[in-house]
């Protein structure tokens, strides 16, 4: 099932890449929250977010219902 879609998915990817690459390039500013970044980005990667399905929100579209 998917429920994010658009430039909610792009924001996501870039966010994830963002936080993640700050764990590298900055590692004694950001590194524990930087890991944080995998959870945007498999949520971009994989169009489905856990937290939208529990309040009922869809960003995509064509979502499947």
């Amino acid at each position: 099932m998917k429920n994010v879609g658009g430039i909610d998915k792009i924001l996501r990817i870039v966010a994830g890449i963002v936080l993640i690459a700050s764990v590298f390039l900055a590692p004694a500013v950001m590194s524990p929250w930087g890991w944080i970044g995998v959870v945007p980005l498999l949520t971009g990667l994989f169009n489905f977010c856990p937290l939208y399905t529990l309040i009922g929100v869809k960003t995509c579209s064509k979502c499947e219902d």
